[in-house]
């Protein structure tokens, strides 16, 4: 194959601290990144959140097998500082606060593709996340939801002649959200966060990548300042790829299902203090592989 086809097919990229799609373009969202009170928004105030981590994979085919492009696996490595700013305002609208926020990742990136040349490297900014429009509804000390939608932007760096070095997407995606969670009496949580990805064409490439529904989960109990419970996060592509308006191969629908142990700390002043391991499986492809993070929350 050429390598230009090879790196459409094994295109990896990191994007935004998720793990990358075995194809061209890859996730804008650090799936799993929100799982401890992910419906239940914070009160009016200025908050900053930091998620820290690394992810390993290797790439999976359509099946669910390695993929081996060149005669050899493909292999992406990366660690990753997200940083975030949610403002909540006192403003109701239908009832809910009012907020917004932004994301700003930046990832160092290492990808093995035989046929590409072997390993390349890449450190920079990744795609850039605003939200100018948050609802966060408190029904009761148990039930809170919100809703939201996310415009992620291509600012990251972005090669077409070789994607081991982009780090961004090269194309909008729009997300609409709705998070909830449950917080009944014995000190459970149960949370989740539900989300379809909407992208754009990217115009170097012509490649239309495939819709996609995700979400992230959490159940756990918490216990004084402590809390411990599973979290992980579920992605399945509804809509085919396309290049130049043709369906690509099979349609390149990915899918994930990861799981995981979570643990929280709260401290006096209201921060929090997450520290999680998330274990991909049923993977079809994308890359498969290990994602360790440390999350933390903090009132400004």
């Amino acid at each position: 194959m050429k390598k230009s086809s090879i790196a459409l097919l094994v295109g990896g990229l990191f994007l935004a601290a998720g793990a990358a799609q075995a194809k061209e373009g890859g996730d804008q969202y650090p799936n799993g990144a929100e799982n401890w009170y992910a419906g239940a928004l914070p009160p009016p105030g200025t908050y900053f959140l930091n998620y820290f981590g690394h992810y390993g994979g290797k790439l999976q085919d359509d099946k669910g097998n390695n993929a081996n492009p060149g005669g050899q696996g493909a292999r992406v490595d990366a660690t990753f500082d997200a940083l975030r700013i949610v403002h909540m305002t006192n403003t109701k609208i239908l009832g809910a606060n009012w907020g917004m926020h932004a994301i700003l990742p930046i990832v160092n990136q290492s990808i093995n593709i035989s046929p590409l040349g072997g390993r390349a490297n890449k450190f920079g900014i990744g795609d850039i996340t605003i939200d100018p429009i948050i609802l966060a509804w408190h029904h009761s000390p148990e039930l809170h939801t919100a809703v939201a939608f996310d415009i992620n932007l291509p600012t990251g760096a972005y090669d077409k002649n070789d994607l081991r070095t982009s780090i961004g997407a090269n194309y909008y995606s729009y997300e609409p959200i709705y998070a909830v969670t449950w917080l009944p009496k014995g000190g459970w949580e149960v949370s989740t966060k539900f989300m379809y990805n909407m992208k754009s064409r990217n115009d170097d490439t012509k490649y239309q990548s495939g819709d996609e529904f995700h979400m992230d989960y959490l159940v756990g109990k918490h216990i004084g300042e402590w809390a411990f419970g599973i979290s992980g996060y579920y992605l399945k592509q509804t809509t085919d790829d396309k290049q130049n308006g043709v369906k690509v191969g099979s349609g390149n629908r990915g899918q994930v299902f990861a799981f995981g142990p979570s643990v929280k700390y709260t401290a006096k002043n209201g921060s929090m203090f997450i520290g999680q391991w998330q274990h991909e499986t049923m993977v079809e492809n994308r890359f498969q592989g290990d994602k360790l993070w440390f999350k933390m929350v903090m009132p400004l």
